[in-house]
């Protein structure tokens, strides 16, 4: 099935950090402001701190809540594979990133691939569902998006801080860049980030440009 662009929207980036404190950190040290305070997700063990990018889209600092009960499946985002543990144990780092779609059970299932299973989740005042993997793993190693449909309006991002700062765009740096442009034409999300080769022998990540008050600053 061919999707019209129309309807899927980059809906944020996830920043996963050990603590959300040394996420609040690298957002300040990286982009230059304090991100606020977000929620709990006690379905997933998380909480997070949120703020605008502009566009109906925001940024998302996220980390293991460790006053929470362990959740009965894996947390989403794969916090809790040992190699994203590892890897966010020392700096965060930008993980993966969401589509927000528009009909996000006809998407996975005409995908052609796994996406996950569309599951409601809530909190506070917000409802939305998200296609998540029974292992909770990344998709291509967070390079390809999580895919989620907001059932609360306005999009949420409007009730977040707006601090000035606007994403540009996002890139993702692959070495089989042919591979990740067929998956992101059949989920309808190629118009959302940039696709760039990587040589064979480096490792796949993402690159965010964002304009912010003390000029364009990138997250990797």
């Amino acid at each position: 099935m061919i999707y019209h662009i129309e309807m899927n929207h980059l809906d944020h980036l996830v920043i996963a950090a050990a603590t959300l404190k040394q996420g609040i950190d690298y957002v300040k040290s990286t982009l230059g402001v304090p991100i606020p305070k977000g929620g709990v997700h006690q379905t997933m063990g998380t909480h997070n701190h949120l703020m605008q990018l502009g566009n109906d889209a925001y940024l998302e600092v996220i980390a293991i809540d460790p006053d929470a009960t362990a959740p009965s499946r894996p947390r989403w985002f794969g916090l809790d594979s040992a190699r994203v543990r590892e890897a966010i144990r020392h700096q965060p780092r930008l993980l993966t990133w969401v589509m927000n779609t528009t009909d996000l059970q006809q998407l996975t299932e005409n995908a052609g691939f796994d996406l996950g299973t569309p599951t409601a989740l809530s909190r506070d005042n917000l409802k939305w569902a998200i296609a998540l993997t029974d292992d909770g793993r990344l998709l291509a190693d967070g390079m390809l998006p999580y895919c989620i449909q907001w059932h609360s309006s306005p999009h949420p991002s409007q009730g977040m801080s707006d601090l000035d700062c606007v994403l540009q765009s996002l890139t993702v740096f692959h070495n089989r860049p042919r591979w990740i442009e067929e998956k992101l034409d059949a989920i309808g999300a190629s118009h959302l980030v940039d696709v760039e080769a990587l040589p064979d022998t480096e490792t796949p990540y993402l690159s965010a440009t964002i304009d912010t008050p003390d000029g364009t600053r990138t997250l990797s």
